[in-house]
């Protein structure tokens, strides 16, 4: 399966086609946008279909490309290299859900948030979502 996006400057990544077969799993987000005042916990979530390995979380600020935060493979959670304070992850395998959780939000923290069933940051966008976050 192939995916087209683009990203115009300071835009979000806009959907253009796919090509190929249907994809066995899907990753969509909980909502389309979340709203924190500053010092207070943010979860931002995904849900997904099918059987996945690695659930992978992006941020990306306007007019940059998108920042790897953190990975859960299989279990296993891998951190961004240097690791972004305050940021974790809980996935519940048995209801097919993924969380960010931001422990203490901060205006820095104004982003678009992406969760991803394949790394993104190298160029595969196959199941690629956001969850917008504002305050």
């Amino acid at each position: 399966m192939l995916y087209w996006y683009r990203q115009f400057p300071n835009r979000e990544p806009q959907y253009l086609l796919r090509k190929g077969f249907r994809a066995k799993e899907v990753i969509t987000p909980y909502s389309d946008a979340a709203f924190a005042t500053e010092t207070e916990s943010e979860k931002l979530s995904c849900n997904y279909s099918g059987s996945v390995e690695s659930l992978h979380w992006y941020r990306q600020y306007a007019g940059s490309p998108p920042q790897f935060l953190i990975l859960d493979y299989s279990g296993y959670v891998t951190h961004a290299t240097p690791p972004v304070p305050g940021i974790s992850i809980s996935h519940r395998k048995e209801d097919k859900h993924v969380d960010l959780i931001i422990s203490s939000s901060a205006v820095s923290d104004s982003a678009l948030y992406y969760c991803a069933l394949r790394p993104t940051v190298t160029g595969n966008t196959r199941t690629l979502y956001k969850n917008l976050k504002k305050y």
